[in-house]
């Protein structure tokens, strides 16, 4: 079967350093590419003014919903897809695929709601600078409107990685993203006689891009993912199959929600500021997804590894994944501790600042950096937490990172009355989430290791 296509041989005996890289770097590459096109989005929008960019960033936490609400249905997605595949039960596979399918039209209907009724008072509840807010509001309603493209693209990537395809599920990814980065230009400086658009026109692009990739990625579902196909009549609600999807998705969706919900209030406890601190904000967010994403990539590829070796009781396998992918994940964050620490301007650069953005923004990537020094070892102890099937650990850890961490921080820090004293809210972030990774972890494998004496 194509689900199979893992060499279970290669998991359970391959060195482990080389195994990790050889899942995590596929992901990796399509993580980065997103990346990419993140930053060109921010930095063409950049060039038209400095209120654009701020706009981006108070879009920003709804957007993020909007896409957490897509990838943790794809997570009970893809779950229920392989677990039916492996059972050799594909008319239960093919329902989960037809519930999908129904459930990317609910979740747009309830999001373009949302951006024809709410956008404006989502925009408005975080400034009430006028030039920014319509901005803001003409690209949030755009891409909320035109959310369908979006979960249609996550589920269609989702179902080709239940099976094994995961290159496909890569090509859709990159070539979404790579269509969007060729038409951002088009749309939002009105080249080849389209008028000129800024952040509307670089909303169309991202809706066009993820358009594309979602043809693509349904093309290569009906032409190449033969156990799954798409039946008119499983297009339909099937209530235990949606009970069950977000009952497995719910923890993802749930954690994307929370970085939202930290992402709004910070642009507000910014926003008292000024806007461009709102604007530093969001192209810091722009900047360290180049050196998040491959420690993604890595927990991507991490989990499937510890998840076989569990069931297969190799418990020193685990633990040399684990250091591995703790290895790996300190590298990356150690290239962005010295890239934010040593060339702030040149990574601010790109974004054509003004002389207050430069000046607030080279204090907050040199004072935020210090917390990724902590954030690889957090991520890896999260995958690793999950892998372990203690799900709940990793949500509690977000939720101590970001509610009882930053959010707090930021705020008293905030009552000094200097901006700059705010980004140090990051680091302190951190350190509470290290101290609870270190915990969650220790019992996650200390409850690894009562299972393994039991079965002796």
């Amino acid at each position: 079967m194509a689900a199979q296509k893992i060499d279970s041989r290669r998991m359970g005996e391959m060195s482990e350093g080389k195994l990790l890289m050889t899942m995590a770097v596929p992901m990796i590459l399509s993580m980065m590419v997103q990346a990419l096109y993140n930053v060109v989005d921010s930095i063409y929008v950049a060039r038209v003014s400095e209120d654009c960019l701020s706009a981006l960033s108070l879009a920003f936490p709804a957007q993020n919903i909007m896409i957490g609400l897509a990838t943790g249905t794809g997570v009970g997605v893809s779950t229920l897809v392989s677990r039916a595949l492996g059972r050799r039960d594909t008319a239960e596979a093919c329902r989960v695929t037809g519930t999908a399918i129904f459930l990317c039209f609910c979740c747009w209907l309830l999001v373009a709601l949302f951006g024809i009724f709410g956008a404006k008072a989502f925009i408005h509840s975080q400034t009430n600078v006028r030039s920014i807010s319509r901005f803001a509001e003409s690209y949030l309603q755009i891409v909320t409107i035109g959310s369908l493209f979006v979960y249609l693209e996550v589920c269609v990537e989702r179902l080709l990685q239940s099976t094994g395809l995961t290159k496909l599920s890569m090509w859709t990814q990159m070539i979404g993203a790579v269509t969007n980065i060729i038409l951002d230009p088009f749309f939002i400086f009105g080249w080849c006689g389209l008028p000129a658009m800024g952040t509307a026109g670089a909303a169309i692009a991202t809706v066009i891009g993820q358009a594309v990739g979602s043809a693509v990625g349904f093309l290569f579902h009906v032409r190449l993912n033969r156990e799954l196909p798409v039946k008119l009549k499983d297009i339909r609600p099937y209530r235990s199959i949606i009970r069950n999807i977000y009952r497995i998705g719910f923890p993802s969706i749930l954690m994307m929600c929370i970085g939202s919900l930290t992402n709004y209030l910070m642009n507000i406890i910014l926003g008292a500021f000024t806007s461009t601190a709102v604007a530093v904000y969001g192209v810091y967010f722009k900047i360290q997804s180049f050196f998040f994403m491959p420690v993604f990539g890595i927990n991507n590829g991490l989990i499937p590894i510890i998840g076989y070796n569990y069931g297969a009781r190799k418990k020193e396998r685990i633990y040399r994944t684990i250091r591995f992918g703790i290895l790996y994940a300190s590298c990356f964050m150690l290239l962005g501790f010295f890239a934010f620490q040593f060339l702030p301007k040149l990574l601010l650069g790109v974004f054509t600042p003004s002389e207050a953005m430069l000046a607030i923004g080279v204090k907050a990537l040199r004072r935020i950096s210090p917390s990724f020094l902590f954030a690889g070892f957090c991520i890896i102890a999260g995958s690793t937490c999950q892998a372990l099937d203690r799900s709940l650990y990793s949500l509690l850890v977000s939720i101590l990172r970001q509610v009882v961490g930053l959010i707090p921080a930021a705020w008293l820090l905030s009552m000094t009355g200097d901006v700059n004293m705010v980004w140090w809210s990051f680091p302190i972030a951190e350190i509470i989430s290290l101290a609870a990774s270190l915990f969650f972890l220790r019992s996650a494998l200390n409850g690894m290791e009562r299972t393994f004496a039991s079965d002796q």
